[in-house]
């Protein structure tokens, strides 16, 4: 089957990403599914791993791999045990793959913690191809009506971007500031609006800000690495904030989003960068969040579709896959893109 494989970590312009043919993948276990892939989102965290800046998190653990990890298509086949899908039905796969099932986090419903985590798109199990194995505890079923392109980004960005707002426990008239507008924080602010809170848009871009302001965002403003200007400018407008919820991936701007929230209030960190430091009499709760589980999918799946959530993408055939990277490093893409093989 034709996959778009990565053989050495290097910057996305020198197209590292090569078209290539690997073996069909097919069900081995009775628990399986086998997955024609209709559409995969193409998500920020995988140009880093792509790159390589996170190889000292051990990212990607093997090479070469097939990268994407938010992935929808068509089940085409299915092990004699399975009871969840048939033949027909439409699956989606987050970025966790499989776990265990048999240690504390696995057990307290939350899978994605599990250390011996399998990964979506670290191994020849990727998104940038045509067709994925995965056990059917692990796919999540997709409306037939709902389409593939539409769906896929829910898959990671759509998720993280729940659970983040789950995490600032949103509620009517609450003040929730979300820094970094694209593929995810489109997502969070129609989340955060749908529970009822008023949310306030950051972003260095002008375009991702009309996106949001259109999506239910009360407010909009341009972050400014000036931190104490930009501080001073909240604070006129708004006061502080009750909650902000960190997608940009830039430690200064999770220190600013801590400094723009009240004592007491609440900063979610849903990206990667250095720990940050809070004065801890002003009782701050800073928290991370990490996409979610197989439950917490479903919810995303029920809410964008009760809700008509609105997920902005742009399609691209698979071959373009260095492409349509460079351009989401170069912030030319409007929200998500979307491969189509």
């Amino acid at each position: 089957m034709r996959a778009m494989v990565l053989s050495k970590c290097a910057p996305i312009e020198t197209n590292p990403l090569t078209l290539s043919k690997i073996d069909m993948q097919y069900v081995e276990r009775g628990n399986e599914i086998l997955i024609k892939i209709e559409a995969c989102g193409v998500c920020h965290s995988q140009l880093h791993s792509i790159e390589g800046d996170w190889q000292d998190l051990g990212i990607p653990p093997v090479l070469p791999t097939v990268p994407g990890h938010e992935v929808v298509g068509e089940v085409v086949e299915i092990g004699d045990k399975v009871t969840k899908f048939k033949i027909g039905d439409r699956a989606g796969i987050t970025p966790l793959l499989e776990s265990c099932m048999k240690c504390q986090y696995c057990k307290e419903g939350k899978e994605y913690l599990c250390e011996s985590a399998v990964i979506t798109g670290e191994s020849l199990k990727g998104g940038y191809t045509e067709y994925i194995t995965v056990t059917e505890d692990f796919a999540t079923k997709v409306p037939k009506e709902m389409k593939p392109d539409y769906a896929a980004p829910l898959f990671c960005a759509g998720i993280t971007a729940y659970k983040a707002i789950k995490a600032s426990e949103p509620q009517k008239n609450k003040k929730i500031g979300v820094f970094g507008i694209g593929g995810v924080g489109h997502m969070a602010v129609q989340f955060a609006r749908i529970a009822g809170a008023s949310v306030i848009a950051f972003s260095r871009s002008h375009k991702h800000l009309e996106v949001a302001k259109r999506l239910g965002a009360s407010d909009t403003m341009v972050f400014s690495d000036d931190q104490e200007e930009f501080l001073r400018e909240i604070k006129e407008k708004h006061g502080l904030l009750d909650a902000a919820v960190v997608f940009a991936p830039a430690d200064i701007v999770t220190d600013t989003a801590i400094k723009a929230i009240k004592k007491g209030g609440t900063a979610v960190i849903a990206t990667v960068g250095k720990n940050p430091s809070f004065m801890a009499f002003e009782e701050k709760t800073i928290r991370g969040t990490l996409i979610g589980s197989t439950k917490d999918m479903e919810q995303v799946i029920k809410i964008a579709d009760e809700n008509k959530l609105e997920v902005v993408t742009e399609t691209f055939p698979l071959e373009d896959a260095n492409m349509v990277l460079t351009k989401l490093k170069n912030s030319e893409i409007e929200a998500r893109a979307v491969l189509i093989p």
